[in-house]
């Protein structure tokens, strides 16, 4: 099944290396949309191809045709509607992506749909749904007015069964949604029941397959991802997000092949400005790094340093801290990690807009001292991440005020542990791997930077309880599959606790996974000691 999705995706890059905003140059390319609207024939057109665009993420191609239609239709009010909806961003980083600003001018655009005209109660229905979510921006939280959308896209898709286009909105809202510590995954579980019969009944539409691998998301409903994995690169050849959102089944399940060529062919196919490359970049790192493939990791990390005009977003600069702070962190370089610089090239982000992304950098920092036993650095990078978290308090993203402080934990119990603190740093760690795990991973990021569980587990293995970290190491696998360190720790715990046979299995299934691995780097000394006897 690998080898054919990267020849797939491969043979994909050459078709899809440049393509126009103009709807005939997008034909097949961008899957098959119709989302009804009571406009002439041209301004029909076009709203088709900007929601095609829309589905699959594609934020800055979507204006062009939304003027066009406009152009041919000045009664076409849903083209305000689709303006208003496209500013929201990726409903998966809300709050973080939506400004004051943009509340402003979507509850503008709301009246503009309105004057321009709204042939009928549908349309008007659409409208209203999506209104309540700018509706007192400034009197009500982020979580009551994105549940009234919610509620809003429920109630459309339940007048009008007929309208797929309003089960598959309602169902990204669904999913987007959700609560992070439910392990039961309510939102995610009725929003795939939701778009699976779309899904086999419209095998071409984009969002069906796009929501479909965000609501599957999570490492015990991965598997369940994995036909939407593999049809979504081909319904949409022509959009970067289509190639790169595969990947997010592939790196659950722990396809690492799979994702390196995924995000390759997206980082390929993206536009000038590069929105969702560094985006790629970020999952493109990690499973080089999970396959020992440190020099192209390296290299992955350059080319996102190169880009000269980096987007300003969330998820954009989330990569930019991210990329350098797993290099470090996943080869166990403390050194490096400990000195990572905050802005690698001239031009910074306004970290400011995004102190969870920050607090990657300040995470890397902090292991990094703590391992080489600095406490007086490992205090700064605390004090620092203490600001972050109280930054991230303030701009209400209360998910990564969560994280944030979790890696506070995690530091601490590193670092205990690591001054000779052993009892109080291994309760601290633990203490880590439990928030850690009732929280969920955010579709922004492959996985954690160091899972607390897995150093929780080298911990006792350092300690001597091989018996007790290899548990550790298998449970970390049991959410992380197929993740080089946790395999070859595994490995090494395994030998000591004395369970040969399980040992020869973890030593194989390193072999295998490191078989086009670097030799002569660092990342790979880790697993040979689980191949050593």
């Amino acid at each position: 099944m690998h080898l054919h999705l990267i020849r797939t995706a491969l043979a994909t890059a050459a078709l899809c290396a440049n393509f126009s905003a103009a709807a005939h140059e997008s034909d097949g390319k961008l899957g098959s949309v119709h989302f009804k609207v009571s406009c002439n024939a041209e301004a029909q057109r076009e709203f088709d191809l900007a929601m095609a665009y829309y589905h699959s993420f594609a934020w800055e191609q979507i204006r062009a045709p939304l003027e066009r239609a406009l152009a041919a239709d000045a009664a076409c009010g849903m083209t305000h509607w689709a303006r208003a909806l496209a500013s929201l961003d990726n409903p998966f980083v809300w709050p973080g992506n939506v400004s004051a600003k943009t509340l402003a001018e979507g509850e503008a655009l709301m009246g503009q749909a309105r004057k321009a005209g709204l042939a009928t109660q549908r349309e008007r229905d659409y409208v209203d749904a999506l209104a309540v979510f700018f509706q007192d921006a400034d009197k009500l939280n982020h979580r009551t007015r994105a549940k009234a959308l919610e509620t809003g896209l429920e109630k459309v898709a339940t007048a009008y069964p007929e309208d797929s286009e309003a089960t598959i909105l309602y169902a990204l809202v669904l999913s987007a949604n959700f609560d992070p510590a439910d392990k039961q995954y309510g939102n995610q579980l009725r929003a795939a029941k939701l778009l699976e019969p779309i899904f086999a009944r419209q095998p071409e539409h984009p969002g069906a397959a796009h929501y479909l691998i965000h609501s599957y998301d999570y490492p015990p409903l991965a598997t369940q991802g994995l036909p939407a994995a593999q049809r979504y690169s081909k319904i949409a050849p022509a959009a970067s997000h289509a190639q790169h959102m595969p990947s997010h089944i592939f790196t659950r399940v722990g396809a690492w092949n799979d994702s390196v060529a995924a995000n390759k062919v997206s980082a390929q196919v993206d536009t000038a400005s590069g929105p969702n490359s560094l985006h790629a970049y970020d999952y493109l790192t990690y499973a080089h790094l999970q396959l020992g493939q440190d020099r192209a990791a390296q290299a992955v990390r350059d080319s996102a340093f190169a880009i000269s005009k980096r987007p300003d977003n969330f998820a954009a600069a989330y990569a930019y801290a991210a990329i350098p702070a797993r290099l470090a962190l996943e080869r166990g370089d403390w050194a490096t990690a400990a000195k990572l610089p905050l802005t690698p090239a001239a031009d910074a982000y306004p970290w400011s807009k995004y102190p969870q992304a920050e607090a990657s950098n300040a995470y890397a920092r902090a292991l990094g001292a703590a391992a080489l036993r600095d406490a007086a650095a490992t205090e700064t990078e605390l004090l620092r991440l203490a600001r972050l978290r109280d930054a991230a308090t303030e701009l209400k993203i209360g998910y990564w005020v969560e994280q944030i402080g979790i890696q506070i934990d995690v530091v601490r119990g590193f670092a205990a542990f690591k001054a000779g603190q052993t009892e109080v740093g291994i309760a601290g760690l633990q203490k880590a791997s439990l928030r850690e795990d009732a929280s969920e991973k955010h579709a922004v990021t492959p996985g954690p930077l160091l899972p607390a569980r897995e150093l929780l587990a080298s911990a006792l293995l350092e300690r001597g309880d091989a018996a007790g970290a290899l548990r550790e190491f298998e449970a970390v696998l049991h959410k992380e599959p197929n993740r080089l360190r946790a395999m070859a720790g595994a490995g090494v715990a395994a030998e000591r606790a004395g369970d040969a046979q399980k040992a020869r299995d973890y030593a194989d299934r390193v072999s295998r996974q490191t078989a086009q691995a670097d030799a002569d780097f660092p990342g790979l000394k880790l697993a040979q000691q689980s191949v050593t006897r």
